[in-house]
């Protein structure tokens, strides 16, 4: 895509109109190359965010950024991912992050993507870092710990240096863009199936299409009412909506607390803090303190173990509260016997003792991925 092409296509979004997914792929490669001169970018970025980006946009966005990713090598067929946009503005205490550890220990690999915080306190690395758990710059020993030892946190900036160039444009716009969304879908073991917590509704069959497009093979998008606002979580306090890519059909599902058993919690109920807060927060949980915290992770990770396709809680495409609350206990299981918990200390052992890479590298704003 040359210069004068470049223009060509400033002029088609300036006017409202859409890219086709070969188009987008063209011309976030070139974003990727670092190209695109920045108000070129600042430009592109604000009129897809203006007139909302398409399918078709989003998928050509993400084949782009896929193609200049660091993959891991050799990772289960079987591995999922479960992970939130951020952007959501709640500053809650980390979910997603706390589910991995569930799952690892109950035997599910888990190639947890994640960030530094950008909308929030604390990021899903930061509060892995108070814990001790440094991010890994090896590819072999991060295929190594998802193989043996199911769990893998994949730092985003390690996985996306290209993201790099479009950084500085991001900070200096400074609100969501098509970045926000395309980061979770860009999983660098390239996992199949995808438990994905989305800031804003309208996002959710978008996002579902995308990875469908894409080969995917069981995706769960889903946002959360609360009484503060949405969430990019499964939530207590309040329902949460949920579009899916499931058995080869797309789903239109509604999941309250009370099917799984559980109690409705505001969402303040479950509020961070710092990293060392929400490390210690974590610890605790895990260590088998009950409470909002505890009932939000149960109910999130009885989800991702449907979508890790070992327990399932679908029927004739509705979800029975029976099997979700089966899940639940199973969950409860991998904390209450210290299986979690094990999972963590494991992590912690697993530890490199040099993260000079980590730390001299830039912090790329590849989305919010708590």
């Amino acid at each position: 895509m040359q210069s004068g092409r470049l223009k060509q296509v400033l002029t088609r979004l300036a006017e409202g109109r859409r890219l086709t997914g070969e188009e987008t792929e063209k011309l976030f490669t070139l974003i990727m190359q670092g190209d695109v001169p920045p108000e070129q970018l600042a430009a592109i970025l604000m009129a897809l965010r203006l007139r909302g980006e398409t399918v078709d946009e989003l998928s050509g966005a993400v084949r782009a950024v896929r193609a200049c990713m660091t993959a891991l090598p050799d990772a289960p067929s079987d591995a999922m991912d479960v992970c939130g946009t951020g952007g959501d503005g709640l500053g809650t205490l980390n979910v997603s992050t706390a589910v991995a550890f569930v799952l690892a220990g109950l035997g599910v690999p888990v190639a947890k993507h994640g960030n530094r915080a950008l909308s929030s306190r604390a990021g899903a690395t930061d509060t892995l870092m108070a814990l001790g758990i440094e991010p890994c710059h090896d590819l072999d020993e991060q295929s190594r710990r998802l193989r043996e030892g199911k769990l893998a946190f994949l730092a985003a900036p390690l996985h996306h240096p290209a993201m790099r160039h479009a950084a500085p444009v991001r900070g200096t716009l400074g609100f969501r863009t098509i970045f926000n969304l395309i980061g979770p879908l860009c999983n660098p073991a390239q996992v199949r199936r995808q438990m994905i917590g989305i800031y804003d509704s309208r996002w959710l069959r978008p996002v579902v299409e995308t990875l469908a497009s894409l080969g995917a093979e069981c995706v769960w998008a889903v946002h959360g009412e609360t009484d503060l606002g949405g969430s990019d979580e499964i939530t207590l306090a309040g329902a949460s909506h949920i579009q899916a890519w499931d058995e080869g059909r797309f789903l239109d599902l509604t999941l309250t607390p009370d099917m799984a058993g559980l109690p409705h919690r505001p969402i303040a109920a479950i509020a961070g803090g710092d990293p060392s807060h929400n490390a210690g927060k974590l610890l605790d949980m895990l260590s088998g303190q009950d409470g909002a915290y505890r009932d939000t992770v149960l109910l999130n990770a009885a989800v991702a173990l449907h979508v890790s396709g070992r327990f399932p809680i679908l029927e004739n495409a509705t979800i029975l509260p029976i099997l979700l609350r089966r899940n639940v206990e199973i969950a409860a299981h991998a904390i209450d016997s210290g299986m979690a918990l094990s999972a963590l200390v494991q992590a912690q052992q697993d530890a490199p003792s040099s993260v000079e890479a980590v730390h001299s590298s830039p912090l790329i704003q590849t989305s919010g991925l708590t």
